[in-house]
């Protein structure tokens, strides 16, 4: 009876070893644990070279057996290849899979919101970086990031508000010229763009003589529209168009 408790402790400390230590105890051949080698991803992407950060990430981003760290090394590697080379949709969905994997990654979001400002998504830009801030309130590239897009989105919004809206009130139009401005968003348009053109030469001037000079154009352009609109040949949209070329200078200001 003793004799078979001990065999059967032995049996039960056996089964509580280590796979390759059991093995070896009995006199079979240990499991080989392999790992994936991160190593030549990492350094491909730290090279810039492309070709083969192509083969040597997808062999580790692809195999099963990458622990999510170096899983996560891998993706970021890549994704910011990615983005040096221009190849912005494949850099977003490696940092968004890193994302994924790991939603803590203040530089991910904030690399992430800098591909999509790339691709003119301002919105989703602003909620990366706002992201960012919000896992590292003082991560400085998404703070400068998002304070940028924050004042252009406020630029965006006030150039909205009066798209479509002349320099003058529409309701109190009296002309046939101010009520063909007002029923066109595109003519509405030029003439808040001459009305802020003039106001900035004039600003501009090199003495208040000059001024006074820049004013007086101004206001024998709008004399000239005024009589010439309605008449044979006259083309309102042309008229204004070269008046706000001249404002600006050839090449625009």
């Amino acid at each position: 009876m003793r004799s078979l408790l001990i065999q059967l402790s032995g049996a039960v400390l056996l089964c509580a070893l280590p796979l390759g230590v059991a093995l070896a105890a009995t006199g079979g051949e240990p499991a080989v644990v392999t790992q994936v080698d991160i190593a030549p991803c990492l350094m491909a992407a730290a090279g810039d070279d492309l070709d083969k950060a192509n083969s040597v990430c997808a062999e580790v981003i692809d195999n099963e057996k990458t622990a999510k760290g170096d899983l996560i090394k891998a993706l970021v590697a890549r994704a910011a290849l990615y983005a040096r080379h221009d190849q912005v949709d494949r850099a977003i969905a490696d940092d968004s899979r890193a994302l994924l994997l790991d939603p803590t990654l203040a530089d991910v979001f904030n690399a992430r919101g800098e591909l999509w400002l790339k691709k003119g998504d301002k919105p989703k830009a602003v909620q990366d970086f706002g992201a960012a801030l919000k896992i590292d309130p003082n991560h400085e590239k998404a703070k400068a990031n998002h304070k940028a897009m924050a004042r252009e989105l406020e630029r965006i919004g006030a150039q909205m508000a009066v798209a479509g809206k002349p320099s003058f009130n529409c309701r109190s139009a009296a002309r046939a010229v101010e009520k063909a401005i007002c029923a066109n968003r595109e003519l509405a348009d030029l003439d808040r763009e001459i009305f802020g053109s003039n106001a900035r030469v004039i600003r501009e001037a090199r003495n208040p003589a000059e001024a006074k000079a820049l004013q007086r154009e101004q206001d024998e352009f709008i004399a000239r529209r005024n009589a010439g609109y309605g008449r044979p040949g006259y083309d309102l949209k042309k008229a204004m168009q070269e008046r706000l070329q001249r404002l600006n200078g050839v090449d625009g200001y």
